[in-house]
């Protein structure tokens, strides 16, 4: 009895410990193998890759312009991300010395020394994009950002005016000397370094001046006027339309009046810099008695971790730089100068701008046509899945009118009894959230499980469950150890002939924001088998059930990584037997060196295997006696390729889900992968993947060097079809029929 926990109805339901799990293990090299030992591409050197993609789609003149503006700032908001878990991550393990290689053979060392010598290209193109191409665009376009000196003397003036009102009364300057220690420099914060000396001194002094977050970064200010037609205070004043706009970077505002920050003080020099600290979480679940407590306390501390990068002007005073060094406990190999503005995430506040000439055309999703009937009216969802099952494909297919309208019907339906989902990111104003807590309160049995540990959506995971506890639902955080991320639904239901189970199983998020821009497959059953999995799999992650089997699933991490490489190694003995083959993959990353393997073994036996894999691939396609069947090809875009799709033909499967080919999700996540039944929704996958592996379409190609080339036009010089354009095209010929 010593062993149970009592918890009040009002306390928060900690995570379930499962005896099915065996302790966490360390990072391992991989076994032992007769393969080649160069076989993967280093993992961190890929990801590096994949951000560079994305950058070229920035350097793309093709690119709409404000479009590449975007891709910007995706670059640097990836980058940021990067350098806070997977950079820490090997900077903690070589302060510990911790003698674990990658598959590669690298230390961790060799790897920070290889991200350092990569990033530091990648940041110098990324400037010089901006900074030689998409900022001369825009200007040419009406949209300018100016520095100080490039202003007007009206503009001048209203800034004043602004800075005095606005900006100067947020300001704290702090001084470093012997009675005012180094001050605590918060993660991605902007902050002026700057060196002050007194009326005809010899000596500097330094001060910190942080850049205010809550004030907006970048300043928009009118045309500059002649003197006495125009009120310097107006020029702040937003324009009537977008087609001319210009814009000041606040820290630019900021430096130019520092001499107000430090009166009686000569303002010598004044760099800006800012610094990435290691923002991963560490939570003794198997002590904390509250776990979101824990993760609350620990969220508190992620503004404090020690710093991973230093970024600065490219034309720092060396002195100021060896003190940010040396107060921060940086190396050279942290310190990044970068010719241009840094954070370029701001780049967003341009995309915002009324100007739909630069972006992409519009598109609106359509209905599936499944969800509607002869009127071209919603469908009851329930007649429509007992009838049959529907596959949905966002953001081509509208989530608002399947996925997120399932729910609401379901909420909303006298004849439901239960409805018990996982959650793992949601949008701001979920109304996800909303229908299930309208359903807890008209009465209905609601169980979600609520993983507080997404990275980065912490703080907001939090809120969700208390205010879902406070409107009845029943909230759970799944097991010790493991992250919950399958993206599952199950609804219940008194029906004529007794309990009908309704299911989704899906591989993006339940958010209703960025189903429109991550491409993402759903699917919407009745089908007793899956329900009956779905059952199952919900009692393991709130309660003791030791299920391991599943019917129509393949959950991890029980036995997600066997049962995908039991199929990789069924395809290889049909090659063998010289019965119908072959293997297509879609995921995210492509690193499990178990299943690489497999694959490897698959080509060597004659199995064609296509892979197209948006981020990280640590296989090498193309070499001799290896992997000469074997394909990588990557698609970047419009939209985030997001579904992990498995095609196995000598069984006819396909399989969709929520996981990548990754250690965290087959070893330390809970999972699923469904198996897409019926010949017609097969047809939708096999479809897409046709499309997708097609050598009329636009791609990235992987050589077996771990370089990749851009193929854009074919052997005609004619230029290449946009993949996710012809899906969309499609679905608007669909939604027309």
């Amino acid at each position: 009895m010593s062993d149970l926990v009592a918890t009040r109805p009002d306390q928060p339901q900690r995570k379930a410990r499962s005896a099915l799990l065996e302790p966490l293990e360390a990072p391992r090299a991989p076994a032992p193998s007769d393969l080649p030992p160069d076989r993967y591409i280093n993992r961190e050197k890929s990801w590096l890759d994949f951000n560079s993609r994305v950058l070229a789609l920035a350097e793309d003149v093709a690119t709409p312009l404000l479009e590449r503006a975007k891709f910007l700032a995706i670059f640097a908001s990836n980058l940021d991300e990067f350098y806070m878990v997977r950079v820490a991550g090997l900077m903690r393990r070589d302060a510990t010395r911790l003698a674990v290689r990658s598959a590669d053979g690298l230390t961790a060392r060799e790897q920070l020394d290889l991200i350092s010598r990569t990033t530091a290209e990648l940041t110098a193109r990324h400037s010089r994009c901006f900074t030689d191409e998409v900022a001369p665009s825009l200007a040419h376009a009406g949209i300018t950002i100016k520095l100080w000196h490039q202003l007007g003397p009206s503009q001048r003036e209203g800034l004043r005016n602004y800075f005095h009102e606005q900006i100067f009364p947020v300001l704290t300057p702090l001084a470093v000397d012997p009675a005012h220690p180094f001050p605590y420099i918060s993660g991605l914060s902007l902050n002026l370094a700057v060196a002050v000396r007194a009326p005809g001194g010899a000596s500097e002094r330094f001060a910190r001046v942080k850049v205010p977050q809550n004030v907006p970064r970048l300043i928009r200010v009118g045309p500059d006027e002649p003197a006495g037609e125009r009120p310097g205070g107006e020029m702040l004043r937003p324009a009537q339309d977008d087609s001319a706009a210009c814009f000041v970077p606040l820290e630019e505002v900021i430096a130019a009046h520092l001499g107000q920050l430090f009166p009686g003080m000569e303002v010598v020099d004044s760099h800006l810099f800012r610094v990435t600290r290691n923002a991963d979480l560490e939570v003794e679940e198997d002590e904390a008695e509250d776990l979101l407590q824990a993760l609350e306390r620990e969220l508190a501390r992620r503004r404090f971790g020690p710093a991973v990068r230093l970024e600065v002007d490219a034309d720092i005073d060396e002195d100021l730089l060896s003190l940010l060094m040396r107060e921060l406990e940086v190396t050279d190999r942290e310190v990044h100068r970068v010719r241009g503005p840094l954070d370029m995430s701001v780049l967003w506040a341009l995309y915002d701008l009324d100007r739909p000439e630069l972006k992409d055309a519009p598109r609106v999703p359509v209905t599936h046509p499944r969800l509607l009937n002869d009127e071209g009216e919603p469908s009851d969802f329930f007649s429509v899945l007992r009838e049959a099952d529907v596959l949905v494909h966002h953001p081509y297919d509208s989530f608002t009118t399947s996925v997120q309208r399932f729910i609401e019907q379901a909420a909303a339906d006298p004849h439901v009894l239960a409805i018990k989902q996982t959650l793992y990111r949601t949008s701001g104003d979920s109304p996800i959230v909303d229908a299930l807590v309208a359903a807890a309160e008209a009465g209905k049995q609601v169980v979600v499980l609520v993983e507080i540990k997404a990275r980065f959506d912490e703080s907001a995971n939090i809120r969700w469950a208390r205010e879902l506890e406070r409107a009845g639902c029943h909230v759970v955080y799944g097991l010790i150890g493991l992250k919950t991320h399958c993206k599952i639904c199950l609804v219940v239901r008194q029906e004529r002939g007794g309990l009908r189970r309704y299911c989704h199983v899906g591989t993006g998020n339940y958010n209703p924001k960025t189903a429109r821009l991550y491409e993402d497959l759903g699917l919407l059953t009745a089908a007793p088998d899956v329900g009956a999995d779905l059952t199952d799999l919900f009692n393991v992650l709130t309660g003791y059930s030791r299920q391991t089997e599943y019917r129509s699933l393949l959950v991890a991490p029980q036995h997600m990584r066997d049962g995908i490489i039991e199929r990789i190694e069924a395809e290889a003995e049909a090659a063998r037997e010289g019965r119908e083959c072959g293997i297509r993959i879609k995921v995210n990353s492509l690193v499990d060196e178990k299943i690489i393997d497999a694959l490897y073994r698959a080509s060597m036996a004659g199995v064609p295997v296509h892979c197209l894999v948006r981020g990280i691939c640590s296989l090498r396609p193309g070499v001799p006696g290896l992997s000469e069947t074997v394909h990588v090809r990557s698609i970047l875009g419009r939209f985030l390729e997001h579904s992990r799709v498995l095609e196995f033909a000598s069984a006819g499967e396909h399989w969709i889900g929520s996981a990548d080919m990754m250690h965290r999700n087959l070893d330390r996540r809970i999972e699923a992968l469904v198996r897409v039944p019926h010949a017609e929704r097969q047809a939708t996958v096999r479809g897409m993947l046709d499309r997708a592996f097609s050598d009329g379409v636009s791609a990235w190609v992987l050589a077996a060097d771990g370089r990749w080339e851009r193929h854009t036009t074919g052997p005609d010089d004619a230029r290449l079809a946009d993949y996710q354009q012809d899906l969309m095209g499609q679905a608007h010929e669909r939604g027309h029929r």
